[in-house]
């Protein structure tokens, strides 16, 4: 969808979005529209008692005065609570009425109501941007021309606002950053049998033309690490296991690193430990988590984030077959540390200690936060709504959650506590890969703790988020993106010069 900015002007024809407050008072391009439409929309208003409620809509088609108009009013509900996370909302719901219409363009004003704190360039740019987050669907392998027109939206969107310029400005990064999010989607998307591990590297590579230098392991590299752990976890299928390591040196070069590390598994069918069949499709998101991470390197280095942010995934297919690790393996990672495998259903955390320890190894980073669709027990305990977030450092864990809250996504303190850690000690090796059933979340945390070196380092439990199965404001159900903006959002409070 193309989006511009304009200085407002009525259009002579088409679809023409105006807003209306929660306490009934239109802005003040709704206000010339119903008076040049001798007060159609206070008629039409009255008689559907529109309210102005947060993405209520009402449509009014050819008012007299206006015939070459459709005129959709939008509610904003209260205006002191508009803010710019209420704006996106606002702007995916837009975006939303306008592709039930049909419309395949429209001219949005972009007028705060009466008592609204946001400023007007940050309002535009906001509802551009929520509009740019609703407009995505995977329709890669849809080929029916019928079905994938009814996932088609409107094309052009052109937001009517005093200061235009700087509008289109701050929407330049946020677009970027949109384009961060969509790359996340498509690849949680990707079906398997496409997305293999040399598929997803392959993927990686793309960020070599935003200025990312992409490096690829393969498996006799891993081994040659020592990095036995993640190697096993692929080693029942026939694809062959990667990693890949991506780099954005927009900083100084004695500036801070930041380091994200992502659990990628293409598909995961437990291995020997086998899931259930039912659901098992829903393992195409396993890889959440690298898929987060490559999104959060494509929005900052997009943007030409002056920061120096290191992305590290691991890349496997977790299979069971005659060469799969079986309950009972011991391996030692390659921090040295022995682990007894009881599961290989609990394969991420196998993943993640290698990957966590190669890059504190190499780059020695100031802070290391690693993504994973981990447990279901974290789904236990926050349901679909919050990711679970645990750390060893409580101020990185605040400035985290901070972020999440200014781009509107949703993240939990957890515990880590020595009784939990005690839980995954086994007389057959340093430790087991899981510990009993209650607080599954957490011992898996507690795992990954054990290969951070007291690096400050956080851990995001995404597997309750990385998808939803349910339609959210600014997405269709499918693949969320989750923390790609959050990510940026922390660089750039925390880490930019």
């Amino acid at each position: 969808m193309k989006i511009s900015f304009a200085e407002p002007k009525l259009p002579a024809n088409g679809f023409v979005v105006v807003l209306m407050g929660g306490d009934g008072e239109l802005s003040s391009s709704g206000k010339t529209l119903d008076k040049a439409t001798k007060g159609a929309l206070s008629r039409a208003v009255d008689a559907r008692s529109f309210v102005g409620k947060k993405g209520e809509t009402l449509t009014l088609y050819a008012p007299a005065g206006r015939e070459k108009l459709n005129i959709v009013l939008v509610g904003v509900g209260a205006a002191k609570d508009l803010d710019t996370l209420r704006a996106q909302e606002i702007g995916a719901a837009i975006y939303k009425s306008l592709s039930s219409l049909g419309a395949d363009s429209a001219a949005v004003f972009a007028e705060a109501p009466r008592g609204a704190k946001t400023k007007t360039a940050d309002l535009a740019s906001a509802m551009a941007f929520g509009a740019r987050l609703r407009d995505y669907s995977y329709d890669k392998y849809i080929t029916y021309a019928d079905a994938k027109a009814r996932l088609v939206g409107p094309t052009r969107l052109q937001l009517m606002v005093k200061g235009s310029a700087a509008a289109r400005k701050q929407f330049k990064e946020l677009d970027h950053i949109a384009d961060g999010v969509d790359f996340a989607r498509d690849l949680v998307s990707e079906p398997s049998n496409v997305k293999t591990p040399k598929w997803m590297a392959a993927q990686c590579r793309k960020l070599a033309k935003l200025g990312v230098k992409v490096e690829v392991l393969g498996e006799a590299q891993m081994k040659k690490l020592g990095m036995n752990a993640l190697v096993a976890v692929g080693q029942g299928s026939v694809q062959e296991s990667q990693m890949v390591i991506m780099r954005w040196n927009g900083g100084a070069k004695d500036a801070k690193t930041v380091s994200l590390i992502g659990k990628g598994v293409t598909f995961d069918t437990g291995g020997i430990s086998i899931k259930p069949a039912g659901g098992m499709e829903d393992m195409i998101w396993d890889m959440g988590g690298a898929g987060t991470v490559i999104g959060a390197m494509h929005a900052i280095a997009a943007r030409k984030a002056k920061a120096n942010v290191i992305g590290v995934v691991g890349l496997v297919e977790n299979m069971p077959d005659g060469n799969a690790q079986r309950p009972g393996d011991i391996v030692t990672s390659m921090s040295g540390q022995t682990i007894e495998v009881i599961n290989t259903d609990a394969e991420g955390r196998l993943v993640l200690a290698d990957a966590m320890w190669y890059t504190q190894k190499r780059f020695k980073p100031d802070v290391m936060i690693d993504f994973a669709t981990l447990t279901g027990a974290i789904m236990v305990a926050l349901g679909r709504e919050y990711s679970g977030l645990y750390a060893n450092d409580d101020a990185l864990a605040d400035k985290i959650i901070a972020a999440g809250k200014t781009v509107g996504e949703k993240i939990w303190h957890m515990p880590l506590d020595d009784a939990f850690d005690k839980q995954i000690n086994t007389p057959r090796a340093d430790m087991k890969n899981v510990g009993p059933r209650w607080g599954g979340s957490i011992t898996a945390a507690q795992f990954l703790q054990r290969f951070t070196n007291d690096v400050p380092w956080a851990h995001m439990d995404i597997a309750g988020v990385a998808w939803s199965d349910k339609e959210l404001p600014l997405m269709s159900k499918g693949a969320s993106g989750f923390a790609v903006r959050a990510m940026d959002q922390f660089v750039r409070d925390n880490y930019e010069s």
